[in-house]
């Protein structure tokens, strides 16, 4: 293949010519410092292993600094300059079986017991000899994880081209076992990955749908990871360009709120930071040790074990009751106004509380965002499924995973009785629902459920999952829902049309570049970290006029193995008229979105000053590229500026 000579070899290479040299000198100064401390029985085995070691490693990095050299050669896209790499890189390969060989003859001849030499000399050696181990193990698990057994196949199922290539069975068949295999090997990743997790059939149930998500989604490019980094950078620098660009408001008022309650943007927001300690608190001691890092485990261990309800209310392991003793600190409740508490955690089953929180007279369910792999595996359980609503007009699709998670919980607060029972506690109060990430997303999906039986409850979902609701549920939800977002939030902007048209400008950038892919990693993390002037990379873009950038160029259509549903969408009109790979899906009821009012290239800064306003769900339609587009997405940073914002509310008035 074409990238075997080209895009994959540099940061490999790179990492692993950095590190061999300062091995070899180390073994270098072990040999020298004790050249005349091996006449002695068995010493002769261990001068030979050395010397040989320091020729083999000396070869080794005479090939790798080689291949970083030509690696380093032409752009991603024009792989001209680098013909010679395969080469090379046959040849390093074939160093690998010495190696190996070596590291099996150091091993024997360091445990045999004949060797009598001073113990310097021989833990000196082991060291070497486990050194090369560790190195040929972690070779092998990035080999197993990384490499694509499938190489040119990938090729042969062309979604466009089905109709020419499908007319023979022989054909067909070959286009199912390519998929087939493609997926399979997706599988055996992520069943490598969550090897440390138990699995069962929900499990691997989940296993084969995701690795089918991924197989369809990397199926029609020929990137790997460097060529990413490189496209996220060149994003961002081009985005900071725009974003200094005079321009329109992108941001405003969507539509005219459905009650006297949502009419108020600060009403909401200082019930948002209210409900917000709620959702925080559901992450338990991890949130609370990771806000307090110097004073939380000394609190929870003088407090937790004299505040725990009875065992009946609790389901799942609480350790040293950490995780109530947290919820209470965060919450500032008393363990008398918890009705149910589950840290009870599998895929599609999440952690959730119920509280009374007579501050606003509200019966408050919370439910817990991503924190294990379980609950990741539940994130990437992206298929759409229908949820059937008797009083929506227009049934839709939402998200399979954090759908099945709220029916778990659904199912918990009826069939349980658990509502019942607050309810006959408080009768009075509302019923809210709130959670973070994927508990916000959970929460949004419930409040659906529950709306019917409770038509008075109110859901707030910070920062949850782009891809959640169908258009109509997003706009049903709009009654009695709120979702916060912080920023430029990543999770907000996920979903698979985002991820595929994230894919396609990372296509059409790197592609187009006319730099060296090292060049612009370099440049580009001196940008992230110390700041400056975006660079002002000249790409095969420049100069061409509007209309002949809506077709790939020819550097860009050799990064895509066939044409994505990206390109789909600008074929003829009977390509528009199927049904898309990918459905929209969109961000739960109406939204708040929360920017800072000077942007600043600093992650932390104690004088951040906010903005709200009601935004529309179409801003949220592309993913933007900054480093704050995770740290927006964490809970400690939404709760601060929820908090920011009522404060400053709250001093107005005052005044």
């Amino acid at each position: 293949r074409r990238s075997l000579g080209s895009r994959r070899v540099p940061l490999p290479a790179i990492t692993v010519v950095i590190s061999r040299p300062g091995r070899w000198i180390g073994i270098l100064v072990l040999y020298t410092v004790h050249k005349g401390q091996f006449n002695c029985p068995g010493g002769g085995l261990l001068h030979s292993y050395l010397l040989g070691l320091l020729i083999l490693l000396a070869s080794i990095i005479c090939a790798l600094s080689a291949l970083v050299y030509i690696s380093m050669q032409g752009t991603i896209s024009n792989p001209g300059p680098r013909k010679s790499l395969p080469k090379i890189l046959y040849t390093r390969l074939l160093l690998y079986f010495p190696e190996f060989i070596w590291a099996v003859v150091g091993a024997v001849w360091v445990s045999d017991n004949s060797v009598q030499c001073e113990k310097t000399v021989i833990n000196g050696v082991i060291g070497t000899v486990i050194a090369s181990w560790i190195i040929i193990v972690f070779t092998i698990i990035g080999v197993v994880i990384v490499f694509d057994p499938l190489g040119g196949k990938k090729t042969f199922y062309l979604p466009d081209g089905v109709s020419r290539n499908l007319e023979s069975s022989q054909s067909g068949q070959l286009l199912y076992n390519v998929k087939s295999s493609a997926t399979r090997v997706w599988e055996k990743r992520i069943r490598l990955l969550c090897c440390c997790i138990v699995q069962d059939d929900d499990h691997r149930v989940a296993f084969t749908s995701i690795a089918e998500l991924f197989r369809s989604y990397f199926s029609d490019t020929d990137l790997v990871p460097s060529d990413i980094a490189a496209g996220l950078i060149l994003l961002h620098q081009e985005q900071d360009k725009m974003e200094n660009c005079p321009k329109e408001p992108e941001e405003v008022l969507c539509h005219s709120p459905s009650s006297p309650v949502t009419d108020d943007l600060d009403v909401e927001l200082e019930n948002a930071a209210h409900f917000m300690l709620f959702a925080a608190a559901a992450y338990g001691w991890p949130y609370y040790v990771y806000t307090n890092p110097y004073t939380a485990l000394c609190k929870l261990n003088g407090d937790c074990c004299r505040n725990r309800p009875t065992d009946s209310e609790i389901t799942g392991s609480d350790r040293h009751n950490f995780h109530f003793g947290s919820i209470l600190k965060i919450t500032g409740l008393q363990y008398r106004d918890f009705i149910h508490i589950s840290f009870h955690n599998k895929i599609y089953e999440i952690p959730f509380f119920v509280a009374l929180d007579h501050k606003k007279e509200a019966i408050v369910v919370a439910v817990r965002g991503t924190l294990s792999f379980e609950d990741i595996l539940t994130d990437l359980s992206a298929d759409c499924e229908d949820l059937t609503l008797e009083e929506v007009l227009e049934n839709g699709f939402v998200h399979k995973g954090i759908t099945q998670a709220a029916n778990y919980i659904y199912r918990k607060l009826i069939n349980d009785g658990i509502l019942n029972q607050a309810f006959t506690i408080a009768p009075e109060y509302k019923l809210v629902i709130v959670g973070h990430s994927l508990g916000g997303g959970t929460a949004s999906i419930l409040a659906i459920m529950l709306r019917n039986s409770f038509p008075t409850l109110r859901c707030y979902a910070f920062s949850p999952p782009g891809g959640l609701l169908s258009k109509s549920l997003a706009d049903y939800t709009k009654h009695f829902i709120v979702s916060v977002i912080v920023g430029k939030d990543l999770v907000a902007r996920l979903s698979m049309p985002n991820m595929e048209d994230l894919k396609r400008r990372i296509v059409r950038i790197v592609a187009n570049c006319n730099r060296p892919k090292y060049q612009i990693l370099l440049r580009g993390c001196w940008y992230e970290v110390f700041g400056g002037d975006p660079d002002d990379f000249p790409t095969e873009l420049d100069g061409r006029n509007q209309d002949a950038l809506t077709q790939p160029l020819l550097a860009e259509e050799s990064l895509m193995v066939h044409r994505s549903p990206s390109y789909n969408a600008l074929e003829e009109e009977s390509h528009l008229n199927s049904p898309p790979q990918y459905p929209h899906l969109y961000l739960p009821g109406k939204i708040i979105h929360i920017v800072e009012e000077c942007s600043s290239r600093r992650l932390c800064s104690s004088d951040i000053k906010y903005t709200a306003r009601w935004s529309n769900e179409t801003i949220f339609s592309s993913i933007l590229i900054s480093p704050k587009m995770i740290t927006d997405h964490m809970p400690d940073v939404v709760l601060k500026a929820l908090n920011s914002l009522s404060q400053e509310h709250g001093s107005c008035l005052s005044c």
